[in-house]
């Protein structure tokens, strides 16, 4: 077993950005982490036509009118409804009739899902149902609303203080009473229960995303961690895309078979982590150590930062060893989504070979 490195890093660092620990500014174009035990119908009015008349020609005239009317009526229906659609995929929200007060406003969006109304969103808040972050209009009061909130500070969801414009904005026609709740496009799963998967065979893998914004790089290293068998991810609640229905479609189904953990602190999990007998590696331009420099067939987590930023410092200083990939062009970094499909699939080739090696041995023997 090889000692832990130091706090002390050198990081190239691409920009600074404040975090969740304490603000501090982030180094390196990304993180990644790990630990190991060997280091190296119609509608509308009918219109008739221009006068009635008990004469056989007027009858006559009226029908044409109407009919000529009802095409007419026809394509201008058609018409709107084509808007009508065009603005609700744009807007990723359903338009139409106008629903009933308290009734559950929930709407499939291309961007995320929303609840409108104090008693819906009580409701689901009582459900545990997994809400990744709540709206609420400055200055409202009664109604209910300090028993809201006071739930969902009991349950953990980051609540954000907004004009009644930003929410007329976000609900269109829907009656949100001052209260508009994100839901997740999947239920979270606590970090205990991460880690006894994880635990479950030798070696555990896991990944750690520090700060990741983009939710089609999420989606993507959700494809990569299902793709290599990874127990798991790990996100931050704050200053970080959660599971929407943007991550979701970016998976391309993988979301439906990977568990992802949100927790309120990254460094706190990852001391949590190594206190399990995880290596943590991270990923950072500055690093010394290229990633195939590295023995990464032990339990290992590994930390992917921010996609401008990288990994915040305090992020980078939790890490056992910082680990870089080699960049011959003009860009001095990878979209964290490649970076940390790149990671996965080193440590799964490490692995691999190690198990070969340890079959022919024994065979030999």
């Amino acid at each position: 077993m090889v000692a832990r490195k130091g706090s002390t890093r050198t990081s190239a660092g691409s920009g600074s950005r404040g975090s969740e620990q304490g603000g501090q500014p982030r180094r390196g174009a990304f993180g990644s982490g790990g630990r190991s035990d060997r280091f190296g119908g119609r509608g509308g009015s009918r219109t008739t036509g221009a006068g009635t008349s008990d004469r056989g020609e007027g009858r006559t005239e009226d029908r044409r009118s109407d009919r000529v009317s009802d095409r007419t009526a026809g394509r201008d229906r058609g018409r709107g409804t084509s808007v009508r659609l065009r603005g609700s995929v744009e807007r990723g929200r359903v338009s139409g009739r106008k629903p009933r007060p308290e009734s559950v406003q929930e709407v499939s969006s291309p961007a995320e899902e929303f609840i409108t109304g104090r008693r819906a969103v009580m409701e689901a808040l009582r459900g545990d149902r997994p809400i990744n972050k709540l709206l609420v209009q400055e200055n409202s009061s009664g109604g209910g609303l300090g028993e809201l909130l006071a739930r969902a500070r009991e349950n953990g969801v980051v609540i954000q203080q907004v004009p009644k414009a930003k929410l007329d904005e976000v609900a269109t026609n829907r009656s949100h009473q001052g209260v508009l709740a994100y839901v997740a496009a999947k239920p979270y799963v606590e970090l205990e229960d991460l880690i006894a998967r994880a635990k479950t065979s030798y070696p555990g893998l896991l990944v750690v995303l520090d700060g990741v914004e983009d939710p089609h790089n999420l989606g993507s290293i959700l494809r990569s961690v299902d793709g290599v068998g990874a127990a798991g991810v790990i996100i931050p609640k704050r200053r970080a895309v959660p599971l929407t229905g943007t991550v979701s479609k970016a998976s391309a189904g993988a979301l439906e078979h990977v568990d992802v953990a949100r927790v309120p602190n990254i460094v706190q999990a990852l001391q949590r982590l190594k206190k399990e007998g995880f290596w943590i590696v991270g990923a950072t331009g500055g690093a010394k150590q290229l990633y195939t420099e590295v023995d990464m067939t032990g339990n290992i987590v590994l930390v992917v930062g921010n996609e401008g930023a990288g990994l915040a410092r305090l992020t980078e200083q939790t890490c056992d060893l910082l680990v870089k990939l080699p960049m011959h062009g003009q860009v001095n970094s990878l979209n964290a989504g490649v970076a940390a499909g790149i990671l996965l699939y080193e440590v799964t080739r490490q692995r691999a070979s190690r198990a070969a090696a340890t079959s022919q041995t024994g065979h030999k023997e």
